[in-house]
C-alpha cells in the first residue's frame, strides 16, 4: 500500500510571497505530487505581505471562528483560501490579526526579528491541524517545510495521535539552510505545552531555543527527514541519523519531486512494518 494523501504545511509559496528556495518548492512540489496522482492539501500563513485582492483570497466561514489558547490568551483562528485554477488546486491560509495580518514573515520592515516568532509558529501548527480536522480529511503523509511548521511533528505524536484524521499519519520534516537568527522567547517551551505533552517530551532541546534546537525538536518526532537545501546545519542531519530516522539527502531540482514521491512511500512502508 502506498501513501495516497499528502498534507503540505509550509511557510512560503510563490506567487503569494517573494520568490525564495522555500517559496518555489512550496509551489512546485505539491503540484508535482498531485500530478503523480496523489491527493493533496496545502497550507501557509497569511503573512501581511500577501495581497489578498490580487490573489483572490476569501475567508472560509465554516472553518473559521475557533479560538486557540496560548499562554491563557484566546487567539481567533481565521481560515482563508485561494484557488489556482489552472492547476486545479487550492491553498489554505492560516490568519490572525495579531500574528500574521499586519506583519511580515520572520522579521519586520527594519529587519528586526519578531520576539514572538515561536508563539506564531505554535499558533500556525495548531491552526493547520484543527482546520484539517474540520475538513474531515485524513493525510497519510504530512510534509512540513520551514521553521514555522517545526511544532507539527510534536503535536501529531503527542496531542493529535488519537484523532481520526491523524491516527495513521506519518510526518516528514524538510531541513532548509534558511531559518532565523535570534533565540526564541524564554517562555517558548512552556508555551509549547498542550494536552499530553510533558517536560520530558521536549528535553532534547536546549534553552534558549535557536533554529538548530527547534529543528531537532521537529526531527525527534518525524518519521522521515529531507535535506532540502544544498547546504544545511549538519548537526541536524547527524541527529536524525543517530535516531535511525530515514534521511533523504539533497536532490537537484530535476529529480527532487520524484525522490520525494518515492520517499513518502518508503516512510509509509517503514512505519507500517514496525
Amino acid at each position: 500500500m502506498s501513501a495516497k494523501k499528502v498534507l503540505f504545511i509550509t511557510q512560503e509559496i510563490t506567487p503569494y510571497v517573494p520568490e525564495s528556495e522555500l517559496a518555489t518548492i512550496g509551489q512546485d512540489l505539491p503540484q508535482a505530487i498531485q500530478d503523480k496522482g496523489r491527493e493533496i492539501r496545502t497550507f501557509m500563513p497569511k503573512w501581511g505581505n500577501v495581497n489578498e485582492r490580487r490573489n483572490q483570497l476569501h475567508e472560509v466561514i465554516r472553518l473559521s471562528g475557533m479560538n486557540l489558547i496560548i499562554d491563557d490568551t484566546d487567539h481567533p483562528l481565521i481560515i482563508k483560501v485561494a484557488s489556482i485554477q489552472a492547476a486545479r488546486r487550492q491553498v489554505y491560509f492560516i490568519d490572525n490579526d495579531d500574528y500574521f495580518q499586519h506583519r511580515l514573515m520572520v522579521a519586520d520592515e527594519d529587519g528586526k526579528e519578531y520576539e514572538d516568532n515561536g508563539e506564531r509558529a505554535i499558533f500556525y501548527a495548531r491552526g493547520v491541524l484543527e482546520t484539517v480536522k474540520k475538513l474531515r480529511w485524513c493525510p497519510d503523509i504530512i510534509h512540513c517545510h520551514g521553521w514555522m511548521s517545526a511544532m507539527v511533528p510534536l503535536y501529531i505524536k503527542k496531542v493529535y495521535y488519537d484523532e481520526p484524521s491523524f491516527r495513521d499519519s506519518k510526518v516528514v520534516f524538510s531541513v532548509y539552510s534558511d531559518g532565523f537568527k535570534s533565540n526564541l522567547a524564554d517562555n517558548f517551551t512552556s508555551q509549547l505545552m498542550l494536552k499530553d505533552i510533558t517536560p520530558e517530551d521536549i528535553n532534547m532541546i536546549k534553552t534558549p531555543v535557536n533554529y538548530e534546537e527547534l529543528c531537532k525538536l521537529a526531527v525527534t518526532y518525524s518519521d522521515g527527514v529531507i535535506q532540502n537545501s544544498e547546504t544545511v546545519n549538519q548537526n541536524i542531519l547527524d541527529y536524525a541519523r543517530k535516531l535511525n530516522i530515514p534521511v533523504l539527502d539533497y536532490q537537484p531540482a530535476d529529480t527532487f519531486a520524484d525522490a520525494c514521491d518515492a520517499f513518502y512511500d518508503q516512510v509509509w512502508e517503514n512505519a507500517e512494518n514496525k
